[in-house]
């Protein structure tokens, strides 16, 4: 709001806008009236981004990054992975940084730092493009960015060149590489896990372990091999989601923010029969989440759940296997069990695209072999 004071029979008014005007603009008038409708005016086009042409070339404000990220996340629903990483890619950037200067020599500068600056594992470096890009497709869409640069990234351009090597090698040492987990379940790791999970003494300890909810615990891993879900998709599941009928699971807000449909072995329909007696439609199926949606709260969901896994795990002699390389493992067998193609596959796993699944082509080798003549 601009100031004004009398002094004799004039009004003097001052009006400042720091970061669009480069100086307070000083006014004065004999007629208040008439000065106050003016300098109404003059505010008015400043609240727009707007200088009047007799107080210096009219342009607009900059409309910032942050904020067409604020705009963005209010707008959409927005993954929780990608709300927290756009996050730390919001304050990692400058304040100020203009949504105008989002170039290709911009985006190209930008994951050089994340590479040279902050080290960033290459598969770390994809998921803050990732979750910035989408951002930026939506500014597009709306016509705050003319273009989104992020998308004209060259393939590979996570990956560390020698240039990048030697820049780190000066700061850290070592850059950082892919460190993809093909963690897969070897012979009798899963029978060893079984039997923890039903009750037996693991190796050189003298009871077995207290395991709270073993019905649960026991049907989440059978759920994770036969479905190939994610474990916060699955301990989120009410049993008005899952129709036995139609054998089919239905999803309405996953990891990537889309809803899915998810086929019922035959395997996993019998233990649910058993397990789902007596459950109402509106019940969850599993103990351990109360049913807020917080953020907060389901990472300390998943969190309480991977640590109890990790501990059922080591019992079975199984130390270095995560709960997550089970959906690994799930895939891996609808590659070697089923003849689905790869779009079938994506559908049920929920992966975004065929590249995330590339890593699976191997496992049909054989099958390829077979079709030659």
């Amino acid at each position: 709001m601009a100031t004004k004071r009398r002094r004799g029979d004039t009004w003097h008014y001052t009006v400042k806008r720091a970061g669009l005007l480069p100086k307070p603009l000083y006014l004065s008038f004999d007629d208040e009236a008439e000065g106050d409708e003016y300098v109404r005016r003059v505010e008015a086009l400043l609240d727009r981004g707007v200088v009047p042409e007799e107080f210096g070339a009219k342009r607009e404000v900059q409309k910032s990054l942050r904020d067409g990220i604020r705009r963005y996340l209010a707008a959409q629903h927005v993954a929780a992975d990608d709300r927290k990483l756009l996050a730390i890619v919001g304050n990692r950037l400058p304040r100020e940084l203009a949504l105008a200067e989002l170039t290709f020599a911009w985006a190209t500068s930008w994951v050089s730092g994340l590479k040279r600056e902050q080290n960033l594992a290459p598969s770390t470096i994809r998921k803050h493009v990732g979750a910035l890009a989408r951002a930026l497709d939506w500014l597009a869409g709306h016509g705050d960015v003319p273009f989104n640069p992020l998308r004209s990234l060259a393939k590979g351009y996570a990956t560390y060149t020698p240039e990048d090597v030697a820049a780190v090698a000066t700061v850290e040492g070592r850059a950082k590489q892919d460190s993809e987990r093909d963690r897969r379940l070897e012979e009798g790791e899963e029978k060893a896990i079984r039997a923890i999970l039903g009750g037996a003494k693991p190796e050189g300890r003298q009871r077995a372990l207290e395991l709270h909810h073993a019905p649960a615990l026991r049907l989440l891993f059978d759920m994770a091999l036969e479905s190939a879900m994610r474990l916060r998709e699955m301990y989120t599941l009410s049993v008005g989601q899952i129709d036995r009928k139609r054998r089919t699971i239905f999803l309405d807000k996953t990891k990537n923010g889309d809803k899915r449909q998810v086929p019922i072995t035959s395997v996993l329909d019998a233990l649910l029969e058993t397990y789902l007696e007596g459950k109402g439609a509106g019940e969850l199926v599993f103990p351990w989440w109360d049913g807020d949606v917080d953020r907060k709260v389901l990472e300390r969901t998943t969190s309480r759940l991977s640590r109890q896994f990790a501990r059922i795990f080591d019992a079975a002699g199984s130390g270095d296997l995560h709960f997550h390389d089970l959906r690994h493992e799930a895939t891996s067998r609808l590659y070697e069990r089923t003849q689905l193609s790869d779009m079938e596959i994506a559908k049920i796993t929920g992966h975004k695209t065929m590249a995330m699944l590339a890593r699976y082509a191997n496992l049909r080798g054989s099958n390829l072999a077979g079709r030659l003549w």
